[in-house]
């Protein structure tokens, strides 16, 4: 009989849930960063296998004291997506000191009626100074597997892990869709990615991306239409950039992955925008 499940991904900031979700599902499906919150949509991804079929769910990172609209959001996001969900599994990172964001995340999950794995990532870094902590924290999960989300290792055995713990049922997808997330929300999201990559402090996290037409033209080349929403207009500039360097650096680097994954050539046509109030309308 064939299992199938949704497993929510659940951890602090920057623990690398998205870089595990991608290399589970073999594809970018997650926009990956440094920086924390740079997820803010729970994200689906979709691995289907002779046994079963598994829905990922990427949760934004906890954050401590969301104050700004957003990142109130944000943490309403994550404990939407711990409802009606089959397992969960816990990511964490012992390389940083475990502090008050990490206990968040552990109250949150203690409560949970559901089969929980703790996934330690990062086994390939040396320095690994909180290692044996979270060992320690293995009798109180189903599961523990040690994993790099970044090199694959040990990858197949966390989805071996989780399919053993999940309800017999038919999938829920088509055999090969990789994600629920739209194609235009994709694109926005890889445009934003660009701009954490690419901006400084605050300002990345000023900014929402909108894309607004998507068209393949008649000579083959996609035309792909977005706008950067920043709440400055201080902001504006500094992504624009002197003599538009900003803004074309970033629509260089978008358009440069997009047609390695298209396979044909890209027009990129980006605007930037001023919205003091889109945090307030981010849903």
């Amino acid at each position: 009989m064939l299992k199938s499940g949704f497993v929510v991904m659940i951890g602090r900031s920057n623990v690398g849930k998205s870089t595990l979700m991608n290399s589970i599902v073999g594809s970018k499906i997650a926009i990956t960063t440094p920086k924390p919150q740079t997820t803010r949509l729970p994200i689906q991804g979709i691995i289907t296998r002779p046994e079963g079929q598994i829905v990922f769910v990427d949760t934004p990172g906890i954050l401590r004291g969301a104050k700004d609209p957003l990142s109130k959001r944000l943490a309403q996001a994550v404990g939407s997506s711990l409802q009606d969900v089959d397992a969960v599994a816990y990511i964490v990172d012992p390389t940083r000191e475990i502090g008050q964001e990490e206990r968040e995340v552990m109250r949150m999950i203690e409560s949970l009626d559901k089969p929980k794995v703790l996934v330690i990532n990062k086994i390939d870094l040396r320095d690994k100074p909180y290692l044996e902590f979270y060992r320690d924290l293995s009798e109180n999960y189903t599961k523990t597997v040690e994993v790099s989300a970044l090199r694959g290792t040990h990858v197949d055995t966390l989805v071996e892990t989780l399919f053993e713990l999940l309800p017999e049922g038919e999938f829920y997808y088509p055999e090969h869709q990789l994600t629920d997330m739209p194609n235009k929300i994709w694109l926005a999201e890889l445009i934003r990615e660009k701009l954490f990559l690419r901006l400084r402090q605050e300002v990345p996290y000023s900014t929402h991306v909108v894309v607004t037409d998507v068209e393949e033209r008649e000579n083959g080349m996609m035309y792909i239409a977005g706008t950067i929403f920043t709440t400055d207009d201080r902001y504006k500039s500094m992504i624009i950039g002197q003599g538009g360097r900003g803004i074309r650096e970033i629509g260089q680097s978008t358009r440069k992955e997009l047609e390695g994954v298209m396979g044909s050539k890209v027009y990129l046509d980006l605007n930037v925008e001023v919205d003091p109030h889109w945090m307030m309308r981010f849903e």
